[in-house]
């Protein structure tokens, strides 16, 4: 069972929003209702419906099923490995492959093909200690770490809370932001109107913060180096689509048919060819950075670009000659 109580700054939102605010992680909104059809939500002890307003003041319980434990099986899939020892393995993730199994996913994961690699069969999901110290989107490709033992993870986990674990991308990025160097701090939190997208807000969210540097300039792009300071979900898409900058490639922030209708004559075909070259974001995580957990040896490790990526770089380059 859990509980909330309705501030002032969330009187009159609809209970289902309401809760699918505050539950963002744990369910969805059509999750959120079915508890609600199904009379496992209470508020001050009485059922309510979907639509009513919640008022400040109202004590809120929600009954929570427990989520079945599913099977994660291993997979012969192919890994890119740049280190790996007894605490440790880093790899390259390519684009289109999911880092950890999830609702939908349960094959063909990072997870899936790490588990094969160790010569296991299968893991239970909620017993599989195999520690992501961070995640990459579906469609980003590049370097991601993932800790073989819990005192590792513990530890990577607190250099990436510190932030003396260091990832730096590379994204291909539409229009031309202001400056050669910035910083992006803007909160992020779930779109009311999208739970699988973030967007910047300051209701429900967290504190965002991106820093971004030009390396090269095009006619309708941008060649971008960024790090990020945290490590929210969908971050440099969500801040980068909020600047009218999104990813080159992005469908879900705007960055295939909606920001070429904003490109006008010669270069709009130009840039419909561009588009043609990749499919996904052109973002790409090129180096990370740690301190070994227990050699205490800082590691310092380098990506190349993926062919499709590069291939729409030396596109856009050649338009420049």
């Amino acid at each position: 069972m859990q509980s909330f109580k309705v501030t002032s700054k969330e009187a009159n939102l609809r209970l289902d929003k309401f809760l699918a605010l505050e539950l963002e992680q744990v369910l969805s909104r059509s999750a959120v209702q079915r508890l609600i059809d199904e009379k496992k939500v209470t508020v001050g002890g009485k059922i309510q419906k979907a639509s009513y307003k919640v008022q400040a003041g109202d004590f809120i319980e929600v009954e929570i099923p427990p989520r079945p434990v599913y099977e994660i099986t291993a997979e012969k899939l192919p890994l890119k490995i740049y280190f790996e020892d007894e605490e440790v393995i880093l790899l390259e993730k390519p684009a289109g492959m999911v880092s950890h199994p999830a609702v939908g996913h349960w094959t063909g994961t990072l997870v899936n093909a790490l588990l094969y690699h160790f010569g296991l069969e299968k893991a239970d999901e909620e017993n599989f200690r195999l520690g992501l110290v961070h995640r990459l989107d579906k469609n980003t490709s590049g370097l991601l770490l993932v800790a073989k033992t819990m005192t590792a993870h513990s530890q990577l986990q607190k250099q990436l809370k510190d932030r003396t674990l260091k990832r730096r991308y590379q994204a291909i990025s539409w229009g031309h932001l202001k400056g050669k160097k910035g910083l992006i701090d803007l909160p992020l939190g779930r779109s009311p109107a999208d739970r699988k997208k973030v967007v910047v807000t300051k209701e429900h969210s967290r504190p965002a913060m991106t820093e971004y540097e030009v390396l090269e300039s095009f006619s309708f792009s941008q060649l971008l180096q960024i790090a990020l300071r945290t490590g929210r979900t969908h971050q440099i898409r969500a801040h980068l689509s909020h600047l009218g900058h999104p990813v080159f490639g992005d469908p879900e922030y705007g960055g295939r048919d909606k920001a070429l209708g904003g490109i006008k004559g010669e270069y709009r075909q130009q840039a419909a060819w561009a588009l043609e070259l990749i499919e996904r974001q052109a973002l790409h995580a090129f180096y990370l950075s740690f301190v070994h957990p227990v050699t205490k040896e800082k590691l310092d490790f380098f990506s190349e670009l993926p062919d499709d990526f590069q291939a729409l770089l030396n596109y856009l380059r050649t338009l420049e000659k």
